[in-house]
């Protein structure tokens, strides 16, 4: 428990391309290799169009297996480059096969395949420009200002490094209240009997935290005492507690370089959002009676 109001193309790559071709787990396949050779020096990189290999004189490329190596459903974390590009290479084999097959099958004429077809295309094409497009707009510049701009808007925040001690009723917290305020450890007090085992292996530290992280009782109490007092017992939802206030200090801001992700992340997704709505504004837009009912219109940000 803790107070946060969250609380607290041998057999074996064949084997792995038919797995990732079904979407299956790898560990049966891994679990059949034999131990792996010491990583090779980086290749130098190979052309896109590279031939790697051909089925049935379809070729496959170097390109095709960069292109299969972003698809997230083929991620394959703690498997080596080498290896990751043998799978690959049976991968794209096995899929060109089946492809081929579905081919000599007629399964590109059924409607609903080709309504399927339709659909991945217009996402692809609107991934690819929404990517495009918010890459103009996410630039170190428009980072570093935003990142600014947020900063100069922040209100000094007050933050308390507390520690605290967890029981049952109020008898036993005053009890443990004067123990600690007659000279005895609180780390160590803390440590013998706090009944909460977030916190009671580290001397009942909570570490830093402001005062919305922290139930009310508790945050009251523990903002009102200085740095080295302890308070008498407080009742929360979760028992009875004895609180220590180490340290007291301003929230320090965030550095850019902390934020940066954060901050492209936002700069990317309100630039999408953006280009969209413009389009949705340029284009002719008609809804037959087939169509349920639009939903309301998103405001912007």
């Amino acid at each position: 428990m803790t107070m946060i109001k969250s609380l607290s193309r041998s057999g074996l790559l064949r084997t792995g391309a038919v797995a990732l071709a079904l979407g299956l787990p790898l560990a049966s396949a891994q679990a059949q290799a034999p131990a792996a050779t010491p990583a090779a020096p980086a290749a130098a990189p190979v052309a896109p169009e590279t031939v790697v290999a051909k089925v049935n004189g379809s070729a496959i490329t170097a390109g095709d297996l960069a292109i299969a190596a972003e698809d997230p459903a083929l991620s394959l974390p703690g498997v080596d480059d080498a290896q990751k590009k043998a799978l690959l290479v049976d991968y794209m084999i096995d899929l060109k096969v089946g492809a081929q097959a579905a081919d000599a099958a007629k399964i590109a004429d059924a409607p609903d395949f080709q309504r399927k077809l339709a659909y991945f295309k217009d996402k692809l094409l609107l991934d690819e420009y929404l990517e495009r497009e918010a890459k103009k707009a996410a630039t170190p510049e428009a980072a570093k200002a935003l990142y600014d701009q947020t900063v100069k808007a922040m209100k000094p925040e007050e933050e308390v490094h507390a520690r605290h001690i967890l029981v049952e009723n109020e008898d036993e917290a005053k009890k443990i209240a004067a123990r600690i305020k007659g000279g005895e450890d609180f780390a160590k007090v803390a440590a013998e009997v706090s009944k909460d085992p977030g916190s009671k292996t580290e001397g009942g530290d909570l570490g830093w935290f402001s005062k919305e992280r922290m139930v009310a009782p508790f945050a009251e109490a523990a903002f009102k005492l200085n740095a080295g007092q302890v308070s008498d017992p407080v009742k929360t939802q979760f028992g009875w507690h004895v609180i220590k206030v180490e340290e007291k200090r301003v929230k320090p801001v965030p550095t850019f370089p902390e934020m940066k992700e954060q901050v492209d992340q936002y700069i990317t997704r309100k630039a999408q959002q953006d280009l969209i709505l413009k389009l949705r504004e340029s284009a002719k837009i008609e809804r037959t009676a087939a169509a349920p009912a639009a939903p309301p219109a998103p405001k912007a940000p």
